[in-house]
């Protein structure tokens, strides 16, 4: 499965079924975990035993069930802000996903159950706090779980509801867990995942308008063409650099801007180096999605039920080591293409190459965009904080059986938080490139630029003189968020 297959889901709204080729697999697994358990002597972590450091005691048979909605019940612990409905719904989906591929015990109906509540627009409330990435995503998918045993809170038509009381309503029975399914529900990636995969569409689409704000920056200060030669890139072959110089000049063919003569000889790095930083970064987007995507095609619950192989196995695919690596390597990657972004924007509020101080027709008078640069100084300065790793840190749990975890959850959500502070840098460097545009009429950029910034101009106008900054903010980040806005024409 490619992680494009999911768009079905997520931004279409496509329902959730169950192939018979899902059930088959489902059904074969649970019933070989049911005879092997009904033979098997020795105990079996997390089916007849406890977790974590309880692995060692042993529970009895007729108490199985009851082990499960305990270990639901207990471990659902999250604190901090409610998670977007948006990833929740998507962790839904991820699990259905991995259940669906026959190696975690789980029966038909729980899955079934599962995908009932996400077509019925059901949402459990779950919290961003408290998972540590290992054994995988514990008390987020705790949260989630709790509606299928009539337990905790969801979104429903706009409200939030008690799950059992809503479930009544809709004459649906909780559901009394099998041994195994508790842990099969709990253990797994996919609420790092959810966030992950998410985070990527971002960030992919935030890369594509950088290079277009870039682009736009580059025509209004009246920068050179040169730097993005073909023959300079061919000579450094990254594929993100050369990729990256062809489409800067792609968006500004036909300028007439880029065309004129030009007094300086070469350009600040930040116009200079577009190839360069912008490209690095689509080479790391790139390794990130084929990491996100092996991960979208894994079970990672534990233990593994491999019934082909007559094994059940307690082991550590919950890990999220690859997931916290990666969303570390996407918040440096993209909160670079945001450091680059506050430079361009300094260099066109600084009254160099003909542009007025602060791009306002009167300075002195009116400080004009002098501010707009201080706020994504501040938030560069933020991005630098978030970016400290989280997968460096690790924390014993569980007495010390789990004693290295990925943090992979804080990873993800903090990833998301420097994409957020990278659309607002890239929203005032628009902000002030259409400006400063803007001060080199009559001469025009290019067709592609034109049609952009006469796009742009719905939503934020010219600034004659000094007024209310902040709207206009907001209204410019609005308008990086307009679905497709980021493929020109």
């Amino acid at each position: 499965m490619r992680i494009s297959d999911l768009e079905l889901f997520i931004e279409e709204g496509a329902q959730i079924v169950l192939s018979i080729r899902d059930k088959e697999r489902i059904k074969k697994c649970r019933e070989y975990l049911d005879n092997k358990m009904r033979e098997q002597k020795e105990p079996v972590y997390g089916i007849n035993t406890g977790f974590g450091s309880l692995c060692n005691i042993r529970i009895d048979n007729e108490r199985l069930s009851q082990l499960q909605k305990n270990l639901v019940m207990s471990h659902a612990c999250g604190t901090g802000n409610e998670v977007p409905q948006e990833i929740v719904r998507v962790m839904m989906l991820l699990k259905i996903i991995s259940l669906s591929y026959g190696y975690s015990g789980v029966r038909v109906e729980s899955v079934q159950r599962l995908a009932d509540m996400y077509n019925s627009n059901i949402t459990p409330v779950v919290y961003t706090q408290g998972s540590l990435g290992a054994s995988g995503d514990l008390s987020p998918l705790a949260h989630m779980s709790l509606p299928l045993i009539g337990m905790g809170e969801v979104w429903y038509n706009g409200e939030k509801r008690d799950a059992g009381e809503l479930f009544r309503k809709l004459g649906w029975e909780p559901l009394t867990l099998a041994s195994k399914e508790g842990l099969a529900l709990l253990n797994g990636t996919q609420f790092m995942l959810a966030y992950s995969i998410l985070n990527l569409q971002k960030a992919k689409k935030l890369s594509a308008l950088a290079d277009i704000i870039g682009a736009l920056s580059l025509d209004a200060f009246n920068g050179r063409k040169e730097p993005f030669t073909p023959g300079v890139h061919a000579i450094r072959p990254h594929k993100g650099q050369i990729e990256t110089a062809a489409n800067i000049l792609k968006i500004l063919e036909g300028s007439e801007l880029l065309n004129r003569s030009k007094a300086d000889v070469q350009d600040p790095y930040s116009f200079r180096c577009i190839p360069q930083i912008h490209g690095a970064t689509k080479d790391t987007l790139r390794h990130i999605e084929e990491v996100f995507e092996a991960e979208l095609n894994s079970a990672t619950d534990n233990p593994t039920v491999l019934p082909d192989e007559d094994i059940i196995v307690s082991a550590g695919n919950f890990h999220g080591q690859p997931l916290a690596l990666n969303n570390d390597f996407m918040a440096i990657a993209m909160a670079e293409l945001g450091s680059v972004s506050e430079r361009r924007t300094y260099q066109l509020i600084s009254g160099k190459r003909g542009l007025p101080s602060f791009l306002v027709a009167h300075p002195g008078l009116n400080s004009g965009f002098m501010i707009p640069q201080y706020t994504a100084a501040s938030i560069v300065s933020k991005n630098k904080q978030l970016c400290t790793p989280s997968s460096i840190d690790t924390i014993d749990s569980s007495q010390g059986q789990e004693d290295h975890v990925s943090m992979g959850a804080n990873a993800a959500v903090k990833c998301r938080e420097v994409l957020d502070n990278v659309e607002q840098i890239l929203a005032i460097e628009l902000f002030n490139a259409a400006q400063a545009l803007e001060f080199r009429r009559p001469f025009k950029s290019s067709p592609a630029i034109e049609k952009f910034v006469e796009k742009y101009r719905k939503f934020v106008p010219y600034i004659a003189e000094d007024e209310i900054m902040f709207h206009h903010i907001h209204k410019s980040r609005d308008f990086l968020r307009l679905p497709g806005i980021e493929n020109l024409g």
